[in-house]
């Protein structure tokens, strides 16, 4: 077998997630179809996260094992001109042989994502459904204080879905910032893993420091509380972006070692 490592992008408005489903398309579906047209093969390629119905992505990580030998190129250009012709709105922007010991999943140590909120009295015509809109300003610098209050390694209960099936909700968040650059307010997060839900109930929450209605110590407090009921409310998935993977310069073999322990990185 040989082994493709994939980076895709997508607009997730029109499908029920990343995750190949019963109940509508999938961008997994989409892929694995668009494999299947191209090599007459069936797999089951494994993504780097698990994004619900209306998250996008800009640079998602995918691994494919396919029997033949392809060259990169080709297969790109093979996927991407069947993804087209079925109008999906998926695109492979990179494809590398890979070694059969990197796993999208497991090897990668940091996922970046972005959440987007735009702030005018205008409703959004180009950028609906690719950002939050909200008709009233925000403090960004109020937004980011508050951010920090969530950085570092805590028990996330608060800020996971109540339907999150990760074993443990304690997490290490090495990023949480806040920025503006005109109406655009863009919130940017790292971590090894998230949990379900995490970003956007994230988002919520600072706008309510945003709006002036919570304080850092508020946020904190909602932390400490290890209670769903606690949170802000839950952003929408419009703003948010799945956006970059970094993986170790060597791949280790992981049969030799222990999985990563059950790192749920669906992120609605």
């Amino acid at each position: 077998m040989h082994r493709y490592r994939m980076i895709v992008e997508y607009d997730g408005s029109q499908y029920v997630g990343w995750q190949r489903q019963d109940n509508g398309p999938s961008v997994q579906g989409a892929i694995e179809t668009a494999i299947l047209s191209v090599s007459g093969e069936t797999v089951a390629i494994r993504g780097a996260g698990r994004t619900d119905s209306g998250v996008h992505a800009m640079g998602q990580v995918v691994h494919a094992d396919l029997a033949k030998e392809w060259s990169p190129f080709k297969l790109q250009n093979a996927l991407n001109a069947h993804l087209r012709l079925a109008g999906e709105r998926v695109a492979i922007l990179d494809v590398q042989s890979t070694s059969e010991f990197f796993d999208a999943r497991f090897s990668a140590l940091r996922r970046h994502y972005l959440y987007r909120i735009i702030t005018r009295r205008a409703p959004l015509a180009l950028e609906a459904g690719k950002a939050w809109w909200v008709a009233k300003a925000l403090d960004h610098e109020a937004m980011h204080a508050a951010a920090q209050m969530l950085v570092g390694r805590h028990d996330f209960t608060t800020f996971r879905s109540a339907h999150c099936q990760a074993n443990s909700p304690i997490r290490t968040l090495d990023r949480l910032d806040v920025t503006r650059t005109g109406d655009l307010i863009e919130i940017r997060a790292t971590a090894q893993s998230f949990l379900h839900n995490q970003i956007r109930s994230f988002a919520g929450t600072l706008k309510l420091a945003g709006e002036g209605r919570w304080t850092p110590d508020d946020v904190r407090s909602a932390l400490d509380a290890r209670d769903r009921k606690a949170c802000g409310p839950v952003a929408p998935p419009d703003g948010l972006y799945f956006m970059q993977v970094d993986y170790p310069d060597v791949i280790v073999d992981r049969r030799r070692e222990p999985e990563a322990p059950n790192a749920d990185n669906g992120l609605s």
